[in-house]
């Protein structure tokens, strides 16, 4: 069996949404913010490697490009310069 990332990226932010808009409406029910802490940092727990997965691949990305750049930079131009005759 695969193990599919993007789809546990989906359900992450689903889940993250989800707890965000629950504790929010029982916050704003009950006016009391103490009470549904717990439901906020279900959240976070949700959205944070989110975040860290993003910076990874951002980071990744970054490479690549500074590679294929440096990798430009250091090819041979094919043009031998020596001494004229």
């Amino acid at each position: 069996m695969k193990f599919d990332k993007s789809l546990l990226k989906t359900v992450l932010f689903s889940l993250g949404v989800v707890t965000f808009v629950i504790a929010t409406y029982q916050t704003v029910l009950q006016n009391d913010l103490v009470r549904n802490y717990w439901i906020y940092m279900i959240s976070l727990s949700c959205w944070l490697p989110l975040q860290y997965w993003r910076r990874q691949e951002a980071r990744r990305a970054k490479e690549i490009e500074v590679a294929k750049q440096v990798a430009a930079l250091n090819k041979p131009t094919g043009k031998k310069k020596g001494k004229k005759r």
